[in-house]
């Protein structure tokens, strides 16, 4: 009889162990799955199949999102974000306004003189943005070509980050800056400085900007 109790419990844990071997391989499986699945959210670089599988679903429903990269629409793009998230009616504590974050002085410089026309008309915002960057090209012509291409402060200089530190900053804080090989520098009330926006915005297409020493915004 105790043999035969013994024999009974040995099979019952027997049994057991198997069951628990089993669990615990089923545990780690899913264990690593979960791992697997979590870093391939992380880490997975599509294909070069991937990539033109999406782009021909793309055209084929035309649902596709124009690719700016480093296009003169791509520096707008990133420079209106930065400025004011893209908002045509923004006015910030300090009063610039619009999308590109004018100041009255800028607005003055372009023509324009009416600020509340100027919120609500987004075509003169543009037009405004091209002609300040048309001027700030004038006023930095000799700069831009004695320094693109070349480091100072630890910058790698190019012509679309000296135009934005210009609209950040005013042109003359852009030339302080390159003459004191970086040593002068200029931020604005919410600390933001020249030096970040020159890095930011660096290697953007400009170069169908024309220098205008007098551009003026008519509509």
């Amino acid at each position: 009889m105790i043999k035969t109790c013994s024999y009974f419990i040995g099979f019952v844990l027997l049994i057991a162990t198997v069951i628990s071997g089993f669990k615990s391989y089923e545990i780690a499986l899913l264990k690593q799955h979960k791992t697997e699945v979590k870093e391939s959210l992380f880490y997975h670089v599509a294909t070069e199949e991937e990539v033109a599988d999406v782009a021909n679903k793309e055209s084929a429903t035309q649902a596709t999102i124009p690719f700016t990269g480093k296009s003169f629409t791509g520096f707008k793009q990133a420079l209106a974000v930065r400025e004011s998230l893209g908002l045509y009616t923004l006015v910030n504590s300090y009063g610039y306004m619009g999308k590109y974050q004018f100041g009255k002085s800028a607005l003055r410089a372009v023509g324009i003189r009416n600020t509340t026309g100027f919120l609500k008309n987004p075509i003169q915002q543009e037009k405004a943005f091209n002609a300040l960057l048309a001027k700030n090209k004038w006023e930095l012509r000799r700069e831009i070509e004695k320094f693109n291409g070349k480091k100072v402060g630890g910058v790698h200089i190019t012509e679309s980050g000296i135009l934005a530190a210009a609209h950040l900053g005013g042109a003359g804080s852009v030339k302080n800056f390159l003459k004191s090989n970086g040593h002068i520098g200029f931020r604005d009330g919410f600390g933001t400085s020249i030096k970040s926006y020159m890095m930011k915005f660096a290697g953007y297409d400009t170069s169908h900007i024309v220098p205008n020493d007098n551009p003026v915004v008519t509509m």
